[in-house]
């Protein structure tokens, strides 16, 4: 596997794949990876001939009290598993390569509505800086696809958006949320859970798992949602949202509407915010 830092190597090397007519796919990533990134890299593999992936640590999706300076930093770990996953290319930026006028000064892209609501509520900008970051890998990469893992779902419904409305010319695939034995999804930000914590984690999916299973026997999305926020709060959790809504746009259900539905939940646990989801099938 080739790693490169600046803008010109990586498209030489994408230039060369293109000139004998190869299909390009594209994991972007923030590092410290684990078993849930490398299954995007699978998914990039079996549908591209070569595949790029990208580590680069975003200031402009973290707000001014976010973990930007905490966020691991583990790049040599990372080239070993990307090799492992028959990663062909890694593209590892500095941040003047992406904000080459300072990240104050950067361009900014907004995606209203779906960037409103939920993670978008309780960390403000946060979206922004997805969108923006993503779009400027898109036009450095120039991906025929670029896989995105259904974790964040709210953060790919925002990057379909934006692709469908700037024309962007790449096909967005969702890859499925992988957990542990006990259901926890895999982040980055488990490795901050102590021990006690970490036993307590799974209850999230099991919370997800009650909503679901709630809707589909008709109560109430409000009543649902108020269920699972006070069930966490027991627990201890410190809960910022347990939300149903539409998988589509995010909005909120109409009264009877138990289809076409996911199940979102962000909360605290000791000094660790955990996210996770559930769409109905």
């Amino acid at each position: 596997m080739q790693t490169v830092q600046d803008a010109a190597a990586l498209r030489a090397t994408i230039r060369g794949w293109r000139g004998q007519g190869l299909t390009v796919g594209f994991v972007p990533t923030m590092g410290n990876l684990h078993a849930g990134h490398h299954s995007l890299i699978k998914l990039a593999r079996a549908r591209a001939d070569r595949v790029v992936a990208s580590v680069f640590v975003n200031p402009t999706q973290f707000g001014p009290n976010e973990d930007f300076e905490r966020y691991p930093r583990t790049l040599v770990q990372d080239q070993v598993g990307l090799a492992e996953q028959e990663c062909d290319l890694l593209f590892a930026p500095d941040v003047t390569t992406l904000y080459p006028f300072g990240a104050e000064n950067s361009v900014s892209i907004h995606v209203p509505q779906l960037t409103e609501t939920l993670e978008g509520a309780h960390r403000p900008g946060h979206f922004d800086g997805v969108a923006t970051v993503v779009c400027k890998l898109f036009n450095l990469v120039q991906p025929d696809l670029a896989v995105f893992g259904q974790k964040d779902f709210q953060q790919l419904k925002v990057i379909e958006r934006m692709v469908r409305d700037l024309s962007l010319p790449v096909k967005i695939m969702a890859a499925p949320t992988l957990r542990a034995d006990d259901g926890l999804a895999l982040s980055s930000r488990n490795q901050y859970l102590s021990a006690d914590d970490r036993a307590l984690a799974p209850q999230i999916y099991t919370t997800l798992q009650q909503m679901r299973d709630l809707i589909a026997k008709g109560h109430a999305w409000p009543v649902v949602e108020q269920a699972a926020a006070s069930k966490l709060a027991r627990a201890g959790f410190e809960p910022d949202y347990a939300a149903i809504r539409r998988s589509d746009d995010l909005a909120e259900p109409v009264d009877g509407e138990n289809e076409g539905l996911v199940a979102l939940i962000a909360a605290r646990l000791g000094s660790t915010r955990l996210i996770d989801n559930l769409p109905f099938d």
